[in-house]
């Protein structure tokens, strides 16, 4: 779910009249304001963050704007600051022209990136005729909410004229884009943005892939590609460029493909461009991630990529055979249906840990690392567990890499062995050898007593551990802590059919947006009329364990709606620990009662959601104050 752009551009971070007359002060001052507000933690941190992004190179485009930002450990709560300076600073743009509008943008490094597609909107904003000099206008923060609003609303803009540039032939020439910044979080859609208007300006096609923070969006594909006359690469970061071999191609700073971009339009136009010749490393160069980006935040990631690829299995499968138990209680386990659906929910079940593995190891070492990977977690999912698969993919991973490194000086005459020959035979080789003779011997034996261990929980124990992973699923809500529950619940559910930690995770996901929507119903004088208007949505999303409903309210009131859905997730938890309560399916929330053992299951997590919904919902009306 979107947050809308009133989310992130606060009304109380807003300068009408910037105090600073140099770049220096600018960013102190705007530092200062974050932190007064409570936005960050370290007035330093979020300070030094600004300047380091600034050295690699200015956030000031031109036409009188500058986007100073920052994704960073000091920050609380994504956050959007404008800022205006009447007349303008020296905030060496690179038109060298004066700097009168800022939007200052506060990212945490390692929280999720549903606020990224709100900041791509903004930013692209900022592309579109008169919206600067409408903010200029602004005295107060009910105007500049009047001015997105306006241009959030204006459909993009279809230039009638479309004037030749240069000597464009009689078809429509067909260009792609690639673009990216180092944070990904503003040049990178500002830059797609001016491109695409350039090219309908000029008469000519045009598909642009953003490598923002929130991942590769528009890929473009082989047959794209193929098809494609001019690449456009208008990036500050490394970018997947192999795919490009043979093709002519621009490479240029993100900030030409936003100031110059009618320029290389026009070019790629003409076909001034070179041939782009990939060789192997050089020309495969992943995705890197930001400056602000720490080894543990990495690691993260790589995890978040096999879990997000495994998913689609856990939830197709683990459903089916939710409704292939429904299926048997009224038409017995010799019916057809019950062993079609049954057998079908189990096959999409057994490629759960060599997809996580797999797509591990691709994270950190690309397509070759993808294979080893998957056959690391197949070779784990046959005793060491899901905890030796997720472990498998990467080993899978850092051992391509070695590889990489260690063949870099090889002849160019046999540089085309190394993905068809050498990294799949020894990749396999080794880390196969690393699963047979260390990994499973030894996780093998710890997946059996962590099996024990869970199998023999109950009472107390089961209580106080549901209530735990069920709190984690509200503290970020859809964050690492929130991940890494559901990733222990997934693994247990895989390793030992229990379902208990399945369905602590699922009451505890489902609590927080329900508990949001109790609250608007029952305090409605404390919500404004947009927030009374999600209502219905947050309790459709509650039901349907979709958590993403709270996040908006939690973004702009942390210190009051994430303790109140804490607490009410833990408390359905509790309940659902108590009374072993087991969910038949990893994912569903209410649509999976029906496949439940029994009434008394299905009464018991009804009843878990419900007292944790109420116990949430009422804490956060009591202490919300009016709006």
């Amino acid at each position: 779910m979107k947050l809308e752009i009133r989310d992130l551009l606060k009304a109380d971070l807003m300068i009408f009249n910037l105090s600073a007359n140099d770049k220096k002060s600018a960013i102190e001052e705007i530092a200062d304001k974050f932190y007064e507000k409570g936005y960050v933690k370290s007035r330093e941190d979020f300070k030094n963050g600004l300047i380091k992004r600034e050295e690699e190179g200015s956030t000031a485009l031109g036409e009188s704007v500058a986007i100073p930002h920052t994704k960073n450990e000091t920050v609380k709560e994504p956050a959007v600051l404008f800022a205006r300076k009447v007349g303008g600073l020296d905030y060496q743009a690179l038109d060298g022209e004066p700097t009168e509008i800022f939007f200052a943008i506060g990212a945490p490094a390692g929280a999720n990136n549903l606020h990224v597609e709100t900041l791509a909107e903004l930013s692209k904003m900022l592309m579109k005729d008169g919206f600067i000099n409408d903010l200029k206008k602004c005295e107060s923060a009910d105007d500049v909410y009047g001015v997105i609003e306006k241009y959030s609303e204006k459909k993009k803009e279809v230039l009638e004229e479309k004037a030749p540039v240069g000597n464009v032939s009689e078809k429509t020439v067909k260009l792609l884009a690639v673009t990216a910044c180092p944070n990904g979080i503003a040049h990178t859609y500002m830059a797609q943005e001016a491109l695409e208007k350039a090219a309908a300006k000029a008469g000519a096609s045009i598909k642009v892939e953003t490598n923002g923070s929130d991942g590769i969006k528009n890929r473009l594909t082989d047959k794209e590609i193929e098809e494609a006359d001019v690449i456009i690469i208008a990036a500050d970061k490394k970018v997947e460029t192999n795919r490009f071999d043979g093709k002519k191609v621009i490479q240029r700073p993100v900030s030409d493909g936003i100031r110059k971009a009618d320029e290389l339009v026009a070019k790629a136009i003409r076909g001034e461009a070179n041939i782009f010749h990939g060789d192997g490393e050089k020309g495969t160069v992943k995705e890197q991630a930001s400056g602000d980006q720490s080894f543990w935040q990495k690691i993260y990631g790589d995890l978040m990529n096999g879990i997000s690829h495994m998913l689609p299995f856990v939830i197709g499968g683990g459903i089916l055979m939710a409704i292939s138990f429904l299926v048997e209680r009224f038409a017995g386990d010799k019916s057809l249906a019950f062993s079609f659906l049954n057998g079908l929910g189990g096959d999409s079940f057994t490629f759960l840990i060599p997809i996580l593995a797999g797509f591990i190891a691709m994270s950190i070492g690309d397509r070759p690392a993808l294979m080893p990977g998957m056959v690391a977690g197949l070779m784990a999912s046959r005793g060491a567990g899901f905890i030796g698969g997720l472990i498998g993919g990467f080993i899978a991973g850092y051992v391509v890499n070695y590889m990489k490194k260690a063949t870099r000086n090889l002849p160019k005459s046999i540089e085309g062995l190394k993905p068809m020959l050498i990294y799949p035979v020894f990749g396999l080789l080794i880390v196969g050898a690393i699963m047979f003779f260390v990994i499973d011997p030894i996780f093998t034996g710890i997946n059996s007593f962590i099996n024990n261990w869970l199998t023999s929980l109950s009472g107390a124990n089961m209580l106080v551990l549901g209530a735990i992973l069920a709190g984690m699923m509200a503290v970020d809500m859809g964050g690492p802590i929130n991940k890494a529950a559901y990733a222990f619940a997934i693994g247990a559910f895989t390793d030992t059919g229990i379902g208990t930690f399945m369905a602590a995770v699922m009451v505890g996901g489902m609590v927080p947006p329900i508990a949001i929507a109790i609250a608007t119903t029952f305090f409605k004088d404390k919500f404004t009329e947009k927030e009374r208007k999600t209502t219905i949505t947050n309790y459709i999303l509650g039901l349907s364990f979709i958590t993403e409903g709270a996040i908006p309210f939690a973004a702009a009131e942390p210190t009051k709606v994430i303790p109140a859905s804490v607490i009410g997730s833990a408390i359905a938890g509790a309940i659902v620990g108590a009374f072993n309560v087991s969910a038949p399916a990893p994912h569903g929330g209410i649509f999976v009662l029906a496949a439940m053992s029994s009434l008394s299951q299905a009464g018991f997590f009804i009843g878990a959601v419900l007292v944790g919904s109420i116990v949430g919902g009422l804490i956060y009306g009591v202490i919300k104050k009016k709006a």
